[in-house]
């Protein structure tokens, strides 16, 4: 009976997130230049599918942030409730850094693409430069960004190495990294599964880490390893 109701909490989600992405298709003639309505509608998708999920979230760390200015959010990825345990309790007007391979899903995947959220070409070549391109830009005209540094998400539980692509463009954006720890949504939803278990996930921010002084390879590695740090600091093996 558990699993069955686990399904349906997946199923409804579904359904929350497509009926949400049409209103934010609706809404792009007159929010993409600066993505407040989809940001909001996204915030409502995401406080919905909580809800229905019957998902609480616990932030710590708010008050080491300065909400005047924007950050790069890198996070470790555990499960599908990261995005909208992230937008639904963090208070910035934060834009997701996706794969374009997600595009080509009917009506969410049209969102995305012509949202205010930045979609990402991880392959190499001029359509991958053009990506990254785009997005420093977007964050150097005042948006934050969330990365999962770790690429994909984990399939035990436990933190994953980092990739340095996510530093490579807080670098270039100049504007300082936050380490974000998330806990307890591996448990909810691992990946490859269906079944969602109702629980908390608890949001860890860490003090926000210069970029001043990492630039070039070397610089950028030494950022990884601080950022990876302050998030093992605080992780829990899921």
């Amino acid at each position: 009976m558990q699993s069955v109701i686990g399904v349906a909490k997946f199923l409804a989600g579904v359904i929350i997130s497509i009926t949400v992405a049409a209103l934010e298709i609706l809404f792009l003639p007159v929010d993409r230049k600066k993505g407040r309505v989809f940001h909001a509608l996204a915030r409502f998708w995401a406080r919905a599918v909580l809800f229905v999920c019957r998902v609480r979230v616990q932030v710590v760390g708010l008050e080491l942030l300065d909400w005047s200015r924007n950050y790069v959010y890198v996070s470790n990825h555990a499960s599908m409730f990261d995005i909208p345990a992230i937008i639904a309790a963090i208070p910035d007007q934060i834009r997701i850094i996706y794969k374009k391979e997600l595009e080509v899903i009917p009506v969410f995947g049209w969102g995305l693409k012509w949202g205010s959220y930045i979609g990402i070409d991880r392959g190499r070549g001029t359509k991958a430069m053009k990506s990254l391109e785009e997005a420093v830009q977007k964050i150097r005209n005042g948006a934050s960004v969330l990365l999962y540094a770790e690429g994909t998400r984990t399939m035990d539980g436990r933190l994953q190495p980092f990739k340095r692509g996510a530093f490579n463009l807080a670098v270039r954006a100049g504007v300082p990294v936050v380490p974000l720890t998330v806990n307890g949504s591996y448990r909810l939803l691992p990946k490859h599964s269906m079944h969602i278990r109702a629980g908390t996930i608890e949001l860890v921010l860490g003090r926000p880490v210069s970029i001043d002084g990492n630039d070039g390879k070397e610089g950028e590695m030494r950022l990884m390893e601080l950022v990876h740090s302050a998030i093992a600091l605080h992780y829990r093996d899921q």
